[in-house]
């Protein structure tokens, strides 16, 4: 019986209440939002880009979805803990200016208690971003890196202009006097085709550069065209068409890409821990020790964003104006650009591991006193060590 009364008592201590499931409630539209808001912000100028590159490589759509694919799992990394930091400021700020906290704190409900569901989420959260930043981002990245590749290496029709020869592989050489729409629309089209062993000259008026449907192949669609062919022991024969199809560039030609595992950010957790103890890492093992300890960190400190944005969302009684919002911001951007600073220190071997855990822990300790000093512990601390007696000497 007094086995199961400790675990009783803690799953009651923790199980969700009124109150609890009230402040869940009017977290989640806000988290949402924000969430939705910082990840459109963030993968804005990353798929401005990308659009440019891929249109310029007479890339198809499918491509450039799966780039926005492969590109979630880093930018929601980054974007739960400012969409958490956010949706929590705002719910205690409208609480603290309706007086709901000054009411709860009345029936004896203090400040931590009150943002202990928030806390909560924080550590799932943490847990979630531990599984993105340890397993998922490490093989999005590599993903990324090989669909770019393919796109960028089949995408080679921007090189051709009006009057300048090109040539997708050895034995193929096209040019046209007039090139058109990035390179997609030609006219007056020429192409030498010498593939199996012997020459195929041939003549159209229009030429349109696509991506096949399999999206590995650069195919061109010719019209009015005519087609010579040379074989050694044939004679000439000369071939008209209304319309014919050749491919330029082929899935096999393109060299495949290289394996996962050359950068220390496309492993996984435990194959970084793996690789480590390896006697002969491919990788150095001070970025790969580097890159362990900064994952940890990150995920770490997220449980404790919730505490930092309570404690600067108290306002004063008619007080209109609040840089609590922006003070978070820039705690919590300084803190990530620190981490990082001491991430590249480990990993090139200038600072030892401190370099991480020193920010991670400082950012911990702001984070609990700031929350301590508006729900009024510290005071509290401090009168009760004044009351205690000095000992007098003997």
């Amino acid at each position: 019986m007094p086995k199961k009364l400790f675990p009783h008592r803690l799953s009651k201590a923790f199980a969700p209440g009124t109150l609890d499931r009230y402040l869940l409630a009017q977290l989640l539209p806000p988290f949402l939002i924000a969430l939705s808001v910082v990840m459109i912000a963030l993968l804005l100028e990353r798929l401005l880009v990308l659009l440019n590159l891929l249109a310029a490589g007479n890339s198809h759509l499918g491509v450039f979805l799966e780039l926005v694919a492969t590109l979630m799992p880093h930018y929601l990394g980054l974007a739960i803990p400012a969409a958490l930091c956010v949706s929590v400021f705002s719910v205690i700020r409208r609480m603290s200016q309706n007086e709901e906290i000054d009411a709860v704190n009345s029936i004896g409900i203090s400040l931590p208690r009150i943002i202990r569901p928030y806390m909560q989420l924080g550590a799932a959260l943490g847990l979630i971003s531990f599984f993105l930043y340890g397993f998922l981002q490490p093989h999005a990245r590599y993903e990324f890196r090989a669909v770019f590749y393919f796109a960028s290496h089949t995408g080679w029709t921007p090189r051709l202009q009006s009057r300048m020869f090109a040539s997708p592989s050895s034995d193929l050489t096209i040019t046209a006097d007039r090139v058109t729409q990035g390179g997609s629309e030609l006219d007056n089209v020429f192409i030498r085709d010498l593939t199996d062993h012997y020459e195929r000259d041939i003549t159209a008026r229009h030429g349109h550069i696509r991506m096949a449907p399999d999206g590995g192949t650069v195919q061109i669609d010719l019209e009015h065209g005519t087609i010579i062919t040379d074989r050694p022991q044939d004679a000439p024969s000369i071939t008209t068409f209304e319309h014919s199809t050749r491919f330029l560039t082929h899935a096999s030609d393109i060299s495949p890409f290289r394996q996962r595992g050359d950068d220390e950010r496309e492993l996984t957790s435990p194959e970084l821990v793996s690789r480590i103890i390896a006697h002969n890492p491919a990788i150095s093992r001070p970025h790969m020790r580097s890159e362990v300890h900064f994952r940890l960190a990150r995920s770490l400190t997220v449980p404790f964003i919730p505490m930092l944005a309570a404690a600067l969302a108290i306002a004063r009684k008619r007080q209109r104006g609040n840089i609590g919002l922006p003070l978070a911001f820039l705690i919590m951007v300084g803190f990530d650009h620190i981490l990082q600073f001491g991430h590249s220190l480990v990993a090139t071997q200038k600072a030892s591991v401190l370099a991480i855990w020193a920010p991670a822990l400082i950012f911990i300790l702001i984070c609990s006193t700031l929350l301590l000093y508006q729900a009024g512990s510290l005071s509290t601390i401090r009168a009760r060590l004044r009351r205690q007696p000095t000992p007098k000497p003997a």
